[in-house]
């Protein structure tokens, strides 16, 4: 995403020189990447320090978005619009120097409460000259249940927990104590929320004083034809990769396993429509209506995970900027699941995000069949909570556990790597030294890839201990029903199951459901294989026989899968 937009010279003369350009460009996405690490590197809880679960953006005075930092595609593409409301409710003649913005709506932002989003406006010698962004996902933010993203028996959002409209958080410098202990007296564990929240508001001051800098150096009149350059040439450069696509309208759908215990599956569809002259539409209408759940896809969040499956498969390696965005259009039915209306229940809404990229990726295999991939294995997000016994606190463990890609033209699916989002497998002995829990086993899941003449990547088990009295587990998981598609004679990917004490008596758990806990309970989380590429009987034995050496395979996987021999 850092390729540099301004080698292209066709832009005309009222413009910046190349070098001063390219300066000013390098800068900008030094400023965006610093501000993830310093929110990093002061953030308090496991999500954002170790998981990798924030965001980063710069914009200009008007709120256009220039540069982002490569974090998760969830909130990027959310940050836009995002900032916009935050202007709509402070325009930018009541903010000053040293103002903050906190915001957690699900319609606003990114799709769940947990995801808190601070918007710094920048001001040099009293003159606004842009705005600095993150995001981060807060461990807890109220709510039915720890870690708040509880799927059943959520019905509106009002049960999710604490909702935040845009609120002036930081005046003049000065936090706001009313606001931030009105914050904390409604989550479970107030003192990492209040940890990344300050790590938010340090971050964005860094950024914020970078960018003035940047200002100093060039000029209010330079950075602004830079900025016009930057978008335009982003813009072109993705008009022209999207009109590479065959003009026409591709589609596809899957399914979601359900909303809950003993509910329906969910329909997710996709009509992608290239015009041939380099604009496109994506429209999620004929997927379900919403669900009296809490894991539907405001279109903030529709919107995002378009975007970024969009320049996945047609300009993954140019920037994303307002510009680069203008030729996409994403549209959904109102009152369908891709597109509700508040107050519909969202918390759960982070287990769509591979499977809005699988649903478009699954139509753009008809498109750009040579780009596309088997379905993704999926992913784990569990959320345990309790009271400590030895503390006598409240606990929380945020989990991210992540398989295999799917196989795709020329490659097999890799292994343990996180799925559109930029996220990392929080560290076993991270949770361990935290949380009263400890992780039995950490493995790859032998014959999950979906075989193919690419093999999709391995499923991943995760058995987790309870070593506390009790506690509450909210599972957040998929393809327990649905298989991983495998593409053009690629089979699918095996199931993915949940159970309860393996080693007893190996009790099936639900996907979405909420479950009470003892100690010496054992949670193995066996995810999903993904899926393969191309036909069975044109894989090379000698990828097999790596396969078997590195036990993704075993012998009677191969002879089954394969009709191999020794």
């Amino acid at each position: 995403m850092n390729e540099n937009p301004v080698s292209n010279n066709t832009v005309g003369e009222n413009t910046v020189d190349p070098i001063t350009l390219t300066v000013i460009w390098n800068t900008l996405l030094s400023i965006a990447e610093e501000l993830g690490t310093t929110l990093r590197n002061t953030a308090f809880s496991e999500g954002v320090r170790e998981g990798d679960d924030f965001s980063t953006a710069l914009f200009d005075r008007s709120g256009r978005l220039i540069a982002q930092g490569s974090f998760s595609p969830g909130h990027l593409g959310s940050m836009p619009a995002c900032v916009q409301h935050a202007m709509d409710c402070f325009p930018v003649e009541t903010l000053g120097p040293g103002d903050s913005i906190l915001m957690n709506d699900s319609f606003m932002c990114s799709g769940h409460f947990p995801d808190t989003f601070q918007v710094m406006p920048i001001f040099l010698d009293d003159v606004l000259v842009g705005f600095v962004a993150c995001s981060a996902h807060q461990v807890d933010m109220g709510g039915a249940a720890p870690g708040s993203q509880k799927v059943h028996g959520v019905t509106e959002s009002f049960q999710e927990g604490l909702r935040i409209l845009p609120v002036r958080f930081v005046r003049g410098g000065d936090i706001d104590e009313d606001i931030l202990r009105l914050v904390l007296g409604n989550v479970r564990v107030p003192d990492k929320v209040r940890g990344d929240l300050l790590a938010q508001h340090t971050a964005n001051l860094s950024a914020a004083s970078r960018m003035r800098q940047l200002f100093r150096d060039h000029g209010a009149e330079t950075l602004a034809l830079a900025y016009d350059v930057i978008l335009d040439r982003s813009e072109q450069a993705m008009r022209a990769a999207l009109a590479e696509v065959p003009a026409g309208t591709y589609s596809f759908e899957d399914f979601v396993d359900d909303y809950g215990p003993d509910t329906d599956p969910i329909k997710m569809a996709v009509d992608i429509t290239f015009d041939g002259a380099g604009s496109v539409e994506l429209d999620f209408s004929r997927s379900s209506d919403v669900v009296p759940a809490a894991i539907n896809s405001y279109i903030n969040y529709t919107r995002a995970y378009s975007l970024f499956a969009i320049k996945v498969f047609c300009d993954a390696q140019a920037p994303q900027t307002e510009g680069a965005m203008r030729p996409i259009t994403v549209t959904a039915r109102e009152g369908s699941f891709f597109n509700p209306a508040f107050p519909a229940p969202s918390g759960g809404r982070a287990i769509l995000q591979v499977r809005i990229f699988d649903t478009i990726n699954g139509a753009m295999a008809k498109a750009l069949p040579h780009r596309a991939m088997g379905a993704f294995s999926h992913w784990s997000n569990p959320n345990f909570g309790g009271i400590d016994d030895n503390t006598g606190r409240p606990f929380v463990m945020y989990d991210l556990a992540f398989a295999g890609y799917g196989g795709q033209d020329g490659k097999d699916g890799v292994e343990a790597l996180s799925p559109v989002m930029n996220c990392t497998n929080i560290p076993v002995e991270v949770h361990e030294t935290h949380t009263p829990i400890r992780v039995r086993r950490l493995e790859f899941i032998p014959d999950s890839g979906g075989p193919g003449q690419w093999r999709g990547g391995c499923g991943l088990r995760k058995d987790i201990e309870l070593l506390n009295s009790s506690a509450v587990l909210s599972h957040l998981g998929d393809r327990h029903k649905f298989q991983p598609y495998g593409l053009f004679g690629g089979q699918p990917g095996t199931l993915a199951e949940t159970l309860l004490n393996p080693d007893g008596n190996a009790e099936p758990l639900h996907s979405k459901g909420m479950y009470d806990l003892k100690s010496g309970d054992v949670v193995s989380f066996r995810l999903s294989g993904a899926g393969g590429y191309g036909p069975v009987a044109a894989r090379d034995p000698a990828a097999i026989t790596a396969d078997l050496a590195d036990g993704y395979v075993t012998e009677e996987g191969a002879r089954n899968d394969y009709n191999w021999e020794p």
